[in-house]
């Protein structure tokens, strides 16, 4: 009986992990959503961000997870856009260290706008575990576009990131 149990639950570790690895989420097309959001962390991110934005899939864009130290005017070097796009259209979230505090903060901005619904973008290896949290923490009544950036994953990185979606999951089950 416990062997039997032992070998459904690696299973399901096994299949579940497939499936994660396998079908990686993609970018979304060309719908228009209230606001777009991006957590910071990994190439492509905020170069997708800022082309969806440029497109007016949105009209404002909240960066997350910005050190303190950076300024408004340093992105929009790096990034080789006008200045003028980031005092109109982008905000900067100071407070994010992790996926779990990007939701927080991202939550709190749409609900003080009162957005109804949010592009997401992260990159395609996080993304279910950043959607995950999210809808977490905004609630219903807001719809979330997953927007994924395309990359090459190692199998490192997508081990831990699944046993970090699994983590997550499994607070969501136990209200933590």
């Amino acid at each position: 009986m416990i062997k039997r149990l032992i070998s459904i639950l690696f299973l399901a570790w096994v299949l579940g992990f497939a499936w994660f690895a396998l079908l990686l989420p993609l970018p979304a097309g060309d719908e228009k959503t209230d606001a777009i959001v991006v957590l910071t962390g990994g190439p492509g991110r905020i170069d997708r961000a800022l082309e969806r934005l440029e497109a007016r899939t949105a009209d404002r864009l909240l960066i997350s997870g910005v050190a303190r130290e950076v300024k408004p005017r340093e992105l929009a070097a790096e990034y080789k856009r006008p200045e003028a796009l980031f005092e109109c259209c982008i905000a900067l979230g100071f407070e994010a260290e992790d996926t779990r505090s990007n939701a927080t903060e991202v939550a709190t901005w749409a609900k003080r706008r009162n957005y109804k619904s949010i592009r997401l973008i992260t990159t395609d290896w996080h993304m279910r575990r950043a959607e995950y949290e999210l809808g977490r923490a905004i609630g219903e009544g807001v719809t979330i576009v997953p927007d994924a950036v395309r990359s090459q994953p190692s199998f490192a990185t997508l081990f831990r990131e699944y046993h970090k979606y699994l983590a997550g999951l499994a607070g969501g089950i136990l209200g933590l």
